[in-house]
């Protein structure tokens, strides 16, 4: 067989392997993660408190808990947040977990910011701000990050962690949203990854 053929093949191959192993889950109508995040105080007798990660100094503010879809997910590698945080998700829960709704908002991601967009309401707004939100992701060590980055879009993940502040030592801070009711510039989450399920 002709080598060009051999290697068109195997690139119509990657290509499609490329395809099919990245393309969005659909699970059809229906909520599928009903839980809320859970957060709770720090708890300093049960875990160590600052550390450092990658230069940085990592101050633990809340335990955190997440079960939810994956309605988007974008990588970074520039910019010193992704010296930190790799992956950003977009993640729902209740009804924003729920195909029905979904297929009614057009979402999307750039600069570390989640977007959407509907034509009509499927549900109120504030049920919208309220179920979803974008978090930037910290994982603990390399085995985490390579699984962080196999995450696709409509699988179900559940996290278990820290909402974290990160400081250098020229005085630049990153800080997590401590609430799910915020808006805008400062309401994403900044999740220290020490567990990640995905299914």
């Amino acid at each position: 067989m002709n080598w060009k053929l051999i290697l068109f093949a195997l690139l119509l191959g990657y290509g499609a392997y490329q395809h099919f192993s990245q393309r969005p889950i659909v699970h059809g109508d229906g909520i599928i993660a009903h839980l809320q995040p859970v957060q709770q105080p720090f708890q300093e007798s049960t875990n160590q408190t600052n550390f450092e990660l990658n230069g940085y100094t990592i101050t633990p503010l809340q335990s955190f808990e997440i079960e939810a879809r994956v309605l988007a997910t974008k990588n970074y590698s520039l910019g010193r947040e992704a010296d930190l945080s790799p992956v950003d998700l977009v993640l729902g829960w209740g009804k924003m977990s729920d195909e029905a709704v979904l297929k009614e908002i057009r979402i999307s991601q750039s600069g570390r910011f989640y977007y959407w967009h509907v034509e009509q309401f499927p549900i109120p707004r504030q049920e919208i701000e309220t179920h979803s939100a974008n978090m930037h992701m910290i994982p603990a060590n390399s085995q985490l990050e390579k699984l962080l980055k196999s995450v696709r879009e409509g699988q179900i993940v559940n996290i278990k962690g820290l909402l974290i502040e990160a400081r250098a030592t020229d005085g630049w801070r990153w800080k997590s949203s401590l609430t799910r009711n915020d808006t805008g510039a400062g309401a994403c989450e900044l999740v220290y990854i020490e567990k990640l399920v995905i299914s």
